[in-house]
């Protein structure tokens, strides 16, 4: 697959029999059509369904960004934003292939998750991890408190 960010070639991650797909370029990830819900659903967040729905059912968020076509049908992405202060502003395919979320936004939902739905914070804690280890944001410092590795 080829990341609809930077067009590099992506990487196939599994993690608990999911395959995400990763760019180790940008460091965005791409998730497949109920990848999101999946994932959620691993790590105990409670009431994933109605968080997707009203994902999904979400008017567009006004950007400044430009439009991503999806990996998938090359269809231009919808700019969905999450939450708020600051909102995290991630790109859904309007045929329902999947989302894109930009290098580090997916610790940033884990973490607007862990904040507004409250579950075993052992879970939580796991999942946040993962999450930094393997897809943080270039020059993100990760959950070790080191800075992350430079791309060459």
């Amino acid at each position: 697959m080829i990341c609809p960010a930077c067009k590099s070639a992506m990487l196939v991650v599994e993690y608990h029999n999911i395959e995400l797909d990763h760019c180790n370029s940008c460091k965005g990830v791409w998730l497949d059509a109920h990848e999101l819900e999946l994932l959620l659903q691993a790590h105990s967040f409670e009431e994933t369904k109605a968080f997707l729905d009203d994902i999904l059912s979400s008017e567009e968020a006004a950007s400044s960004e430009k439009k991503r076509g999806c990996p998938i049908c090359g269809h231009k992405m919808r700019k969905i934003a999450i939450g708020r202060q600051p909102a995290i502003v991630i790109d859904v395919c309007p045929d329902d292939h999947g989302m894109w979320f930009d290098g580090g936004e997916v610790n940033q939902l884990m973490r607007h998750l862990a904040r507004e739905r409250p579950q075993s914070h052992d879970s939580s804690e796991r999942v946040i991890g993962f999450l930094e280890e393997v897809f943080e944001a270039p020059g993100q410092t990760g959950a070790g408190g080191r800075e992350a590795p430079a791309e060459s």
